[in-house]
């Protein structure tokens, strides 16, 4: 099991066992380690069974003593208990085989850092030696340089040709300039190949420029390729935010999608939390066809181009974000609410009216509370326990509001 690098180890209880059994693999396999013990139905058939008939029913017996032994031992002990055919046991190790994906893409991730941190965004600064301290993951430190080389290469007909896909995965608005969606094809694929170069899983990014100058336009010209590699897997997170990104790769590979966001307004009417970020997007989680929209000055940046815009799919949805300690360690930080109909601002952002059940107001209080930066990842569904099980896998705090 050490040998085959496991992220994550099933031991099935089908019956009694001594735990000196089973403490040698929690030891020596350098993986979590995850009990079950389901008996064949929901109960035995006391009048026609015997004692080898009823030792198929007791791989309950020795879950305590496991548990005791590992907790004595310094492992965390976490099982699933119950029968066969339980629906609700097989949903339980289900999440858990979820966490072992989170665990095994942020153990060997590779994340593309490029540019500079936003001014003055102090949440945003990620320590970089944490994340392969913490996860076994790599940081590239890249340069916007190392874009513009790829971007100066491509071809007139790449550009076209990314144009004609954008035009069948995007709606796009009157106010997008030809000249602008141009420039955001031909980024997008000079990004493709950024990530090919660098076998990247994630990139984060940004870089404020000034008076038009190259490094500018293409920090105004990543939404559209920004949007495309999320789209497909590989989440590209604006304003250099690095745990961010890290979050929507967490959501991602358990199948919600995640897109970036932060809030945007409160309505204490509709009991709501608008929230949401001029991109980039996960296109899983639009409820329609995304428009491209055309922009000017935008979200407190100067700037031009063009920017992703949808309501997200109405139902269920999961924030997940990654907090920083005082003492440095890293946490996930999680909260389940509910995207309702509503009226949404027509400025190029991906938004959302989430229902957390709750005053808004009192939300955002305990949500900041937690220590999460003013960044996440919004996903579909309800997955806290998946998430908690992640952070239980990686052996980082969780925090759920």
């Amino acid at each position: 099991m050490r040998k085959a690098d496991c992220d994550l180890i099933v031991l099935f209880l089908t019956t009694y066992l001594t735990s000196s059994m089973v403490l040698p693999i929690a030891q020596r396999s350098g993986a979590p380690v995850l009990v079950i013990d389901l008996q064949p139905t929901q109960k035995m058939d006391h009048a026609s069974f015997d004692t080898g008939a009823w030792l198929a029913y007791c791989g309950q017996c020795p879950v305590p003593e496991v548990g005791n032994v590992f907790m004595r031992a310094g492992i965390e002990f976490r099982s699933v208990s119950g029968y066969l055919r339980q629906e609700s046991a097989w949903k339980r190790i289900e999440q858990w085989i979820a966490a072992a994906h989170v665990r095994a893409a942020l153990r060997h991730a590779r994340h593309g850092l490029m540019g500079h941190v936003y001014p003055g965004m102090l949440d945003v600064s990620t320590d970089l030696t944490l994340l392969p301290v913490t996860f076994g993951s790599h940081v590239e430190v890249l340069e916007f340089d190392d874009l513009r080389v790829r971007v100066d290469s491509v071809t007139e007909r790449e550009t076209a040709q990314r144009m004609e896909l954008a035009r069948r995965v995007f709606t796009l608005d009157h106010s997008v300039v030809e000249e602008d969606f141009a420039w955001g094809a031909k980024v997008s694929v000079g990004l493709d190949r950024l990530v090919d170069d660098f076998d990247l899983d994630s990139l984060s990014y940004y870089h404020r420029g000034l008076d038009g100058e190259q490094h500018e336009r293409l920090g105004a010209g990543m939404i559209l390729g920004a949007s495309l590699l999320t789209a497909r897997g590989i989440p590209a997170t604006g304003e250099y935010e690095l745990r961010t990104t890290l979050a929507q790769l967490a959501t991602q590979v358990v199948g919600a999608g995640g897109s970036f966001c932060e809030i945007q307004a409160l309505n204490f009417e509709d009991n709501v939390v608008e929230m949401g970020h001029d991109g980039p997007a996960h296109l899983a989680v639009s409820s329609r066809d995304p428009l491209l929209r055309g922009l000017g000055v935008f979200h407190g940046k100067r700037g031009w181009g063009v920017s992703v815009e949808f309501d997200v799919r109405h139902g269920p949805v999961t924030l997940l974000g990654l907090g920083q300690n005082r003492d440095g360690s890293l946490s996930f930080i999680a909260s389940q609410g509910v995207v309702v109909p509503g009226p949404l601002l027509e400025i190029g952002n991906t938004t959302s009216r989430v229902d957390f059940g709750r005053d808004p107001g009192e939300w955002v209080d305990a949500w900041s509370a937690t220590g999460v930066g003013h960044h996440w990842s919004l996903s579909l569904g309800h997955r806290g326990t998946t998430y908690r099980a992640a952070a239980s896998l990686l052996g980082i705090d969780f925090r759920m509001v």
